[in-house]
Formats: structure tokens, sequence, C-alpha cells
């Protein structure tokens, strides 16, 4: 258990700085009040994590040395990609990021029927972190984690790194987006990537 919660923590709470969703909770919290942003964006990413874990069980099943190379090949791919990505970037703050979240959120306020109402708020904010979460490649890691892990562990692992970098993008994200290097952040990515697929080849299948 212990493993799959500290390797969940770690993945979720490095990878999800300077990621769109943190973005979109930030700009949200900009526009509406932190509470009920934190509430929706929070309830996203459990729900969403969650759902990663369960679906992971359902890969659980299959012969461990199966998942044992499957979880070492995943990490070292995503690893790879995401240092080459790294490699072509300039290190600048992640305007892309801002950009693509500032986007989302403005065609949400175009599409969605003005409204002001506590539920309205939360709804829109789960809704906008949800969908772009969905497919991201934490919740893919997640799903490889929940597979070959305890999902107790890696529920809250994930859980706990995505309240701590909501609460960071909801009460000071305004304060360090312009100082979130997206090379860094991308490169420490990689990095702890390849450390995971490390740890699952000692620990063996």
């Amino acid at each position: 258990m212990l493993t799959g919660f500290t390797a969940a923590l770690l993945l979720i709470t490095i990878s999800e700085l300077g990621d769109k969703t943190f973005f979109i909770a930030m700009i949200l919290a900009m526009r509406y009040p932190r509470s009920l942003v934190l509430a929706g964006v929070v309830g996203a990413l459990v729900s969403m994590t969650i759902l990663s874990v369960a679906i992971g069980q359902v890969f659980a099943f299959l012969p461990k040395v199966y998942l044992f190379y499957a979880e070492i090949i995943l990490f070292l791919l995503f690893g790879t990609k995401l240092l080459f990505e790294a490699w072509k970037m300039t290190d600048h703050p992640a305007t892309e990021e801002l950009a693509e979240a500032e986007a989302v959120v403005n065609q949400s306020e175009k599409t969605l029927p003005p409204s002001r109402r506590a539920w309205s708020i939360v709804v829109e904010s789960f809704i906008l972190t949800f969908v772009a979460e969905w497919g991201d490649r934490t919740q893919i890691a997640t799903i490889t984690l929940a597979a070959a892990n305890s999902p107790l562990g890696v529920t809250l692992g994930a859980s706990l790194g995505h309240l701590i970098c909501a609460i960071i993008a909801v009460l000071g994200g305004q304060l360090i987006a312009g100082r979130i290097s997206e090379r860094k952040i991308t490169g420490i990515g990689g990095g702890l990537f390849y450390v995971f697929a490390l740890v699952a080849w000692w620990e063996g299948p």
C-alpha cells in the first residue's frame, strides 16, 4: 500500500503543477468564489482518480508477469516522451498551457447560461476539470499504478496529490503562474517516470 501511495502522490503532485487543469482552477478562482471552485475541482479530480483506479483493477486480473512488463514499458515510454518534449522546449513560463486553459474557460462562459449561483459554479468547475483530465497522462499513469499496486494506496496518494495542486492553484496560482517553468516541470516528470520504472523492475512481478 505504501508503495502505491507514495508513487501516486509524487507523480500527481509534480505532473499536475503547471498542467492545464491547474490553470483552469486558477482562472476560475480569479472569477468566482475560491471555495466553490475548489469544491468543484477537487470533486472532479477525486472522481477521476476513483474511476482510473477502478479501470486499473480491471487489468489487475491479468497475469502478474504481463502487468509487470506493461508497467515498466509504459513508464519508460512516458518518461522518454516527456524528456524529449522538455529537451525541445525553451526555459520559459508555461504560457501554452495557460493559453489553452483560458480558451477552455472562455468557451465555457459563452456556452453555459450565465449564472452566479453556487451550484452552477461548482458544476462548471467540476465539468471543465473532469473533461480536461480525461485521457491525460496522469490518468493513464494512475490506471497503470492501480493495476500493479494497492488500489487504496493509489487512490489516497493520487487524491492527496490532486488536492495539494488544486489548493495551490486556487489560493496562489496567480502568484506562481509566471514562475512555473514548463520545461523544468516536464523534465522532472519524465525523470520521475524513469524512477518508477526502475522501482517496478527492482520489486519484480
